[in-house]
This record gives structure tokens, C-alpha cells and sequence, in this order.
């Protein structure tokens, strides 16, 4: 049996978000907004067999959900067998990915063939203008194609938009339709300061608050869903069943309840996505020591 390890907090450690690759194919602007930016050498990226090794040290210690992100995880190549390899581990119970969406038409069978359980695609507009404007490619046909071949394939597919004042704000109700035509559930977060995102301003964000009463001006009343869980999304129905979700980590953190810690593509790993220092768990893993330490490392 696991033994589950807590913070000082009481919380577990019970979510790992897994970079595989710190490379994207889009540059959106709240993300990573520099032109020019250098990525890591491929020497730094960990392999595939260094990856399983640090994710059964952590699953010993309780992790039993994880996450695949990047950068843009589908640029990393083989990925599907990365997937069949952690889909194999009985400890992980929980198996998803979060991906722009660009390359996913032609991969979704691969992923879902692979054993990826829950998927999860950006979408932070609908209109071709804004969202080369927020990611500076003309991709969207591309991400549309691959949400349409990912939804019958994944039911419970999620949808994560970044509401910006001013930008897309109005495109709410627009992107619960989308949603509800393919059966996922859209996911609104509000526009987080993340670091790289050099024009995060507090007025540019639309709380929480200020998301439902424009729903519920549209829809009617709005009613929260009573669950347990760590996830980091409020979820709500619309008056005809509908379920959507708001991520409130700006106005109302959540981090009393949060489980998660990010391990990133180089393998250094965070406590916090607003973390300024992590662990280097690549060096001493490159360096020959065993499961044990690496645990006592991360204890």
C-alpha cells in the first residue's frame, strides 16, 4: 500500500502535472509571450524511462492522478507509447492530458488506443481574428478539427478558456454552446499572472462572480454543484442541466484544498505553479541514486 504523504498543511500529494516538453506550437500571450524563446536543450528533457522511474517513486508516496501537459505535450515525439507505459501502472488511477488541441485530429485515436483516460483541449475564442491574436498562429480550423475527432473518443471531454477582459469576454456563452454541441464541458478560468505574462494586469481580470451573473443574465438561474473534490474548478448547472466550471485561483484561491505539484520537462519539481525555486530530481536521478533517496528527497 501507498504511503500517502502529507504537507505540513495536511494535504496529500495525491496530483502530479507532468511536463514532457517545455516546446509549444503556439506563443498565446498570457502564457508565453516572448518571441523569441529559447528552449531547453534536448540532452536536459527527460527520457521516457526516467520519466516512469520518478513517477513510481511518486505513486509510492501516494500520487494516484497525473496530468501529461507541456509546453504542448503532442509535439513530443512517441508520446502514445509514454501513455501505454504510465496506463499500464495500476497505482495511477487518473490518466489525462491537457493539450492546444493542434495536433490532436490526427493523434486522438492514438492517445485513446494508447489508455489516456480524460482529455483536456484550450479554447479561448471561436473567432479566427481573436485567436491568432491571442496565440499568434492560424490554427483554429485546426483545433476545431481535433476537438471534433477528440469528443466521441473521450467522453467528458473538457474545454479551458482564459477569460480576458476586453478580449474574449463576451464569447462566454458562445463557448458553453460549443461545449454542449460536443458534449464537453467548458471551463472558464480567470486570467492568472504566471510569471512570463508580461501584461497581467488585475482590471483584465473577470472573477468569478462577474462570469456567473453574466451567465446567469443569458441563462437564468445558475446552481452550484455540491461534490467532494480537490479540483481546481467550481462546477455549476444551467437551469436545463448543463454543467460548466470556473476556476477562481485569481480572486478566490484555493489553495487550502489543493493537491497538485508540477514536475516540468527537465525535471526540476514545483509545490506551486507560482513557485520561484524547485527541486532537481534529474541530477541525482542521472547520477545513479535509487528510488529510496529520490523519496526522501521529495519527502
Amino acid at each position: 500500500m501507498n504511503r500517502m504523504l502529507l504537507d505540513r498543511y495536511q494535504r496529500p500529494l495525491r496530483n502530479l502535472r507532468l511536463s514532457v516538453t517545455d516546446r509549444c506550437n503556439l506563443r498565446c500571450s498570457y502564457c508565453m509571450p516572448e518571441p523569441d524563446y529559447v528552449w531547453l536543450p534536448r540532452e536536459d528533457i527527460l527520457q521516457f524511462e526516467e520519466i516512469e522511474t520518478l513517477v513510481d517513486v511518486f505513486t509510492n508516496l501516494g500520487v494516484d492522478k497525473v496530468r501529461l501537459t507541456g509546453g504542448e505535450p503532442l509535439l513530443r515525439r512517441d508520446l502514445p507509447e509514454l501513455i501505454h507505459r504510465l496506463a499500464s501502472r495500476r497505482a495511477i488511477r487518473d490518466l489525462a492530458m491537457t493539450t492546444n488541441g493542434v495536433l490532436l485530429a490526427s493523434q486522438a485515436s492514438a492517445l485513446r488506443d494508447a489508455g489516456l483516460h480524460r482529455l483536456t483541449v484550450s479554447l479561448d475564442s471561436l473567432r479566427p481574428d481573436r485567436f491568432q491574436h491571442l496565440t499568434r498562429f492560424d490554427e483554429l480550423a485546426r483545433v476545431l478539427d481535433g476537438i471534433a475527432a477528440a469528443a466521441p473518443l473521450f467522453p467528458g471531454l473538457k474545454l479551458d478558456t482564459v477569460v480576458i477582459r476586453g478580449v474574449n469576454d463576451d464569447e462566454m456563452v458562445d463557448l458553453l454552446e460549443f461545449g454542449r454541441r460536443h458534449g464537453a464541458e467548458v471551463r472558464f478560468i480567470e486570467y492568472m499572472d504566471v510569471g512570463g505574462a508580461t501584461h497581467w494586469s488585475m482590471p483584465r481580470v473577470v472573477s468569478r462572480r462577474e462570469m456567473l451573473a453574466t451567465l446567469s443574465a443569458h441563462y437564468g438561474p445558475i446552481a452550484p454543484v455540491v461534490e467532494e473534490s480537490s479540483a481546481p474548478a467550481d462546477r455549476y448547472t444551467l437551469p436545463d442541466g448543463t454543467t460548466f466550471g470556473i476556476i477562481s485561483s485569481t480572486t478566490e484561491p484555493f489553495c487550502e484544498s489543493c493537491d497538485r505539484s508540477r514536475l516540468t520537462a527537465d525535471g526540476l519539481w514545483y509545490l506551486c505553479l507560482y513557485a520561484a525555486h524547485g527541486t532537481d530530481l534529474r541530477r541525482p536521478l542521472r547520477a545513479g541514486v535509487g528510488a529510496e533517496p529520490l523519496a526522501q528527497l521529495i519527502r
